[in-house]
């Protein structure tokens, strides 16, 4: 341990659109909890994307009082899957042209060029390293294991282990969970396409933004007499209201959301059957408080759970304890700055 040595281990969370920033201390405590982002604007390359995430590391550093001299090591949350250790391949949010990107390398090069001394990286799967910042918050002192949903635009799953370590598997694909499969015979939906290529049903698209275009046309038909079907706004603007119709108490928009917390109950069963985790902590978007009102979140996690426990093993429906995320947007952040401390600490 690096117990009261000054320094902090970074995170920058890179999506597609936005890139995050976090940092904690050799205690694991977040050094902000003031949420750091700027735009990523991957299309524009990869000179660009680094650049961004260097400028906002620096940011991050002068608005906390900080030097590169204090930085004890890096970690990327990127959304995967990854060919090898810190190697992207093809994600479904990323440009294409990212495929085969060895960003750790060219990360810690940059890093290190700022820095004056090599500066290590890790790198790793957002959703992982988003489950591993909420692990630590569930779990405190103790050591139980967790399993993370985030459903927003896409599906974020991680399996947090009794060390504190994602489950990255040995391909570095683990807990790409939010591509298995949904059971279309349980949620009578046909199999929707998938922004990772499947077309299968890939239970991303039934519980997550990215397939809401596709649920919303299925249940317009089941209801054609709702204002949306005859709304000539383009589907973007129509499936970014249906939360705040929702919350409105609008009935197809409630039926919406019942349906994705019940696609994602039943996939919470059938990874609790493989995992057995202590913990289900579901984040995302609908569990932000910024975002949705507590009736909303408290009906989503209600069939949820409901759903769930119907599936799971009579043990597991007393022993699972759920709860809902609390470092929102800043997790992902945070969590690739604990495994970077982690590295350093097994290093």
């Amino acid at each position: 341990m690096h117990m009261g040595d000054g320094r902090i281990w970074i995170g920058t969370d890179s999506g597609a659109t936005t890139s995050k920033v976090g940092g904690v201390d050799a205690s694991g405590e977040p050094v902000s909890t003031r949420l750091s982002q700027r735009p990523t604007d991957a299309h524009k390359g990869k000179d660009h994307v680094l650049r961004g995430w260097l400028e906002a590391i620096e940011a991050f550093l002068a608005e906390n009082g900080r030097a590169w001299d204090d930085v004890g090591g890096v970690g990327l949350a990127i959304p995967g899957p990854f060919l090898a250790p810190g190697v992207l391949g093809q994600a479904a949010n990323l440009p294409k042209d990212l495929d085969g990107w060895d960003v750790g390398s060219d990360y810690a090069a940059r890093l290190s060029a700022a820095a004056g001394r090599p500066i290590k990286v890790t790198v790793g799967n957002d959703g992982n390293y988003g489950g591993v910042a909420e692990a630590r918050l569930v779990r405190g002192d103790g050591t139980g294991s967790v399993l993370m949903l985030a459903p927003g635009s896409g599906l974020g799953v991680a399996y947090i282990d009794d060390r504190g370590l994602p489950l990255d598997g040995a391909s570095l694909v683990g807990m790409e969970a939010g591509h298995m499969p949904a059971p279309l015979h349980l949620l009578g939906m046909p199999p929707f396409s998938c922004g990772c290529g499947r077309d299968w049903g890939c239970v991303e698209a039934y519980t997550t933004i990215s397939g809401l275009p596709q649920l919303l046309a299925v249940m317009l038909e089941r209801h054609p007499e709702h204002p949306l079907a005859a709304s000539p706004l383009p589907i973007k603007e129509k499936v970014l209201s249906l939360r705040t119709l929702a919350q409105s108490g609008d009935t197809l928009a409630t039926e919406i959301f019942d349906f994705q917390a019940k696609a994602l109950g039943l996939h919470v069963a059938a990874l609790a059957m493989a995992v057995d985790p202590e913990y289900v902590v579901i984040g995302g978007g609908l569990m932000d408080p910024e975002a949705t009102t507590e009736e909303f979140r408290t009906r989503y996690m209600r069939i949820l759970e409901e759903t769930a426990r119907e599936r799971l093993w009579p043990a597991q429906r007393k022993a699972i304890k759920y709860s809902q995320a609390r470092l929102g947007e800043l997790s992902q952040a945070i969590g690739a700055a604990l495994v970077a401390l982690y590295s350093d600490e097994r290093r």
